[in-house]
């Protein structure tokens, strides 16, 4: 598809948020280590081994459900903790309530250092909405609509799922890909006609197994052959690339 670096045929682009349009991965991961740092100490005492901000963030927590990262890390270290409920206070020790302190210590760091988006994923929006393709926002946060309402982007999508909208339809988070799946069922789009925009890995895992018609990987950090290997049919480190691919 000229101009969009796609395969001819392409009507819906189905796009992650953070990492992929917004600079908010970074923000993610701070608050996810001072969430987990603090418990493996209390736990472990001073020798605990701290939660890695590149590969532990990469394998067990980028692009999942708050409480399946919660689970998928500790799980890595052998420690499972009680599930509690979605309203458990961020000092409970249980799945929830750790994944609840974490979206506090967020929402603290996005008050108070702000949010941006790439400039490159607002000019390929652009060019999406220009060619006539439907968009989608894909997300496992909860904060989703708050993010992109603050960097003026809300209106860019026809279509909407992130947490909120997953739990309210017990939608299972990537790496399933019922979430994206949702999304172009939306759009009235198959699958096969649908293009998945993700920097994570459990992202390229939803993207490969929900037989999209193309899986673009989004390289903020160095993993560009992880992301081939769990799925991407192209690798690019900002989308803005993809406006000078002919295809």
């Amino acid at each position: 598809m000229t101009k969009l670096g796609l395969p001819d045929g392409m009507r819906a682009c189905l796009f992650d948020l953070d990492g992929v349009l917004t600079k908010t991965a970074v923000v993610h991961t701070a608050a996810w280590k001072e969430t987990f740092d603090a418990f493996l100490r209390r736990r472990e005492g001073a020798d605990f081994t701290p939660f890695d901000p590149v590969t532990d963030y990469d394998e067990y927590v980028d692009g999942r459900p708050r409480a399946d990262g919660v689970r998928t890390f500790l799980a890595s270290r052998g420690i499972h903790l009680p599930e509690g409920t979605p309203d458990d206070p961020p000092d409970r020790e249980t799945v929830h309530g750790l994944g609840n302190r974490k979206n506090v210590l967020l929402l603290q760091k996005i008050r108070e250092d702000g949010v941006e988006a790439y400039d490159g994923s607002r000019r390929y929006l652009a060019a999406v909405r220009a060619a006539g393709l439907d968009t989608a926002v894909v997300s496992s946060s909860a904060n989703c609509r708050e993010v992109l309402a603050s960097v003026g982007m809300e209106h860019l999508f026809d279509v909407r799922i992130d947490g909120i909208v997953a739990a309210s339809r017990a939608l299972p988070g990537k790496p399933r890909p019922d979430t994206f799946l949702e999304a172009a069922k939306e759009l009235g789009v198959p699958a096969a006609q649908a293009v998945v925009y993700e920097d994570a890995l459990a992202g390229m895992d939803a993207g490969r197994a929900g037989n999209f018609g193309y899986v673009v990987g989004v390289d903020r950090v160095g993993q560009a052959e992880a992301l081939r290997r769990h799925g991407a049919d192209t690798v690019v480190q900002d989308l803005a690339e993809l406006l000078e691919v002919r295809s």
